[in-house]
């Protein structure tokens, strides 16, 4: 998330909150719950999750070209003992040109 380059004006950030710990789930996070259940093959029930999206972000350095843009999130959800996040991108992935970053130790993912 730290080669996204928000200086010139385009793309955005936004992020949303759910705490669902004694209230009707929304339909995002029943989404969230069958995806954890679907990937680790577990039960479980979210009590709060926390969706950021960045929204047309250029890569870093924007000053060079602003055309090229990504949009993706950043799912972060607990069930209060145990935590998970999904990473989401637009169809066909990050379509960043990593070999013009600064940085030759790229990474898609957490660590």
């Amino acid at each position: 998330w730290d080669n996204a380059d928000f200086s010139r004006g385009v793309g955005t950030t936004f992020y949303q909150e759910f705490s669902t710990l004694n209230t009707a789930k929304p339909p995002f996070v029943r989404d969230v719950e069958a995806k954890v259940r679907r990937y680790l093959r577990s039960s479980y029930s979210a009590a709060w999750t926390l969706k950021i999206t960045w929204e047309k972000a250029p890569v870093y350095s924007a000053r060079t070209d602003t055309r090229k843009t990504i949009t993706y999130q950043a799912v972060l959800t607990t069930d209060g003992f145990r935590s998970y996040i999904l990473m989401l991108y637009q169809d066909g992935g990050m379509q960043w040109d990593y070999t013009r970053l600064t940085s030759t130790n790229v990474l898609i993912g957490y660590t």
